[in-house]
């Protein structure tokens, strides 16, 4: 196949760890043809929705670990498939993207995860679809809720519901001291949408990235676990990442999600689950494939290249 995966500019990754690159190199190993661009390589130019892209060969070297030919712009739709692998920030150009990218699907692309999915699913309020599975939680930008939220639970978490990475978490307690301008900052002074949920003391025991692939759970779980001091377990925030079976709750909460958001044309899914609670559903770049492969043996790039593969077959 012809694969053409829109990324951050390769200089940016780190390999050792980089769930696109464990994709692309499962990917070479079978043989298939790599194609790389960046989000400003889309276009729609006379009609048709194309990408100013390169191919792509990987060298095997840990420092220069790319080589790339002149950039060829082709329409998307010969390509065998085209997966959208750029990181957040999720902003107005990467919306911008998705109606590029739908496009192309109008065209005869055959595009991953689903450009309207991805904007369908907030990846902090899409767990509104799946309330069974959450913590005591609200949305919203009003002060005087808030302050009710916390006076019912006592410790919640407080996030922006366009962040990523730990970025702008914060946890209050009650009579904290700072609360009111926490809330200013988080809310910026109630003109910016935010989530509150119940703080849930299992953090200590990791932030459990659950990958969903092709309708399907990987049986493994990176269970990011908060450095001493900290309230977050995301890696980018310090964390440190345990590879653990599926708990019996975790797979209760996969099961039960994978094929409904398969269905929606989510061929990759990050879920985080906290102790028994289902806290968001990431889809755009979920990560995390290369610790759980390293730490338990399970081949995560093979699966997801299984699923590629046999995603495709079905639109052909």
């Amino acid at each position: 196949m012809r694969l053409a995966f829109v990324v951050d500019p390769l200089d940016t990754f780190k390999i050792y760890k980089d769930s696109t690159y464990a994709m692309m190199r499962e990917a070479a190993a079978r043989g298939h043809e790599l194609h790389v661009m960046l989000q400003e390589d889309l276009a729609w130019h006379q009609g048709m929705v194309t990408g100013r892209a390169q191919r792509l060969h990987l060298t095997g070297n840990s420092s220069d670990w790319f080589r790339v030919e002149p950039h060829l712009t082709t329409p998307l739709r010969d390509f065998d498939a085209v997966l959208m692998r750029k990181d957040p920030p999720f902003d107005m150009e990467y919306i911008y993207s998705t109606y590029l990218l739908e496009l192309a699907q109008d065209q005869g692309a055959r595009v991953f995860n689903d450009p309207r999915a991805l904007r369908d699913f907030n990846e902090k309020m899409s767990i509104a679809r799946f309330a069974q599975f959450t913590a005591p939680t609200m949305v919203t930008r009003d002060a005087a809720l808030i302050h009710e939220f916390l006076a019912s639970h006592a410790d919640i978490i407080l996030k922006p519901l366009d962040g990523m990475g730990g970025t702008s978490i914060f946890r209050v307690q009650r009579n904290d001291p700072n609360l009111n301008v926490i809330m200013e900052t988080v809310t910026q002074y109630g003109r910016r949408t935010i989530m509150a949920q119940r703080y849930i003391p299992q953090i200590s025991e990791g932030d459990k990235r659950v990958l969903l692939i092709g309708g399907k759970p990987v049986p493994y779980a990176l269970a990011r676990i908060p450095k001493p001091g900290e309230t977050r377990g995301n890696l980018a925030a310090g964390g440190t990442g345990v590879a653990r079976k599926l708990s019996a709750r975790d797979l209760e909460i996969a099961e039960t999600l994978a094929p409904q958001l398969y269905a929606r044309g989510l061929l990759l899914v990050g879920l985080d689950v906290i102790g028994d609670y289902l806290t968001e559903v990431n889809v755009t770049s979920p990560t995390c494939f290369q610790e759980i492969t390293d730490q338990s043996g399970f081949n995560v790039a093979g699966m997801m290249l299984d699923a590629l593969e046999h995603a495709v077959a079905q639109k052909n």
